[in-house]
């Protein structure tokens, strides 16, 4: 098995250029949390020409509403939302800058095609382990959208958070490989 390759956002083409699907990645640095609403209302501050809560440009986005966090903690447990139900929105926040987002499972094919022209790529990490991604966040501060609870935009801090290069931005997906016995 291959090293994990270390990223730090924000992201350059080249970060994404070098990336291949079904590389392991370690992301250190700031990523930012949204769901589904946090998507619409950022889509819907592009189209209104509206001031965005963070700069797109090379940002990884994290599919994920965190639990409230224990005593001690900075964040509850922190897994992956299902990817697809981002799709109707991606595409747009890819072409404004997004360079990579955190999820799990399938995305549709227009999201496919953005990666490719905007040089961006999904990433996926493990759902279920949601208590163990939260030890790879160190900080964690909620910027916009307070009045969605968990789903309201967070700035993370993470160290060495894990992560598999899902589809990438050559059109090749883990989705498609054969399996190796």
């Amino acid at each position: 098995m291959s090293e994990a390759k270390k990223i730090k956002p924000p992201l350059t083409e080249s970060d994404v250029q070098l990336l291949k699907a079904a590389d392991r990645v370690l992301i250190n640095g700031t990523i930012y949390t949204a769901r589904d609403m946090a998507h619409r209302r950022l889509c819907m501050a592009i189209e209104s020409g509206g001031e965005l809560p963070f700069r797109l440009e090379g940002a990884i986005i994290y599919f994920v509403g965190p639990t409230p966090a224990r005593d001690g903690r900075v964040i509850g447990s922190a897994g992956p939302t299902t990817s697809a139900r981002m799709d109707a929105f991606s595409t747009k926040l890819i072409a404004n800058g997004l360079k990579a987002m955190i999820g799990k499972g399938y995305r549709d094919q227009n999201v496919r095609e953005a990666l490719q022209k905007y040089s961006a790529v999904h990433l996926s990490t493990i759902g279920g382990a949601g208590a163990l991604l939260s030890k790879h966040i160190v900080a964690a501060e909620v910027i916009a959208y307070e009045d969605l609870g968990a789903e309201a935009i967070r700035r993370l801090e993470v160290v060495d958070f894990p992560a598999v290069v899902a589809y990438d931005c050559y059109g090749n997906s883990i989705y498609e490989q054969e399996s190796v016995n």
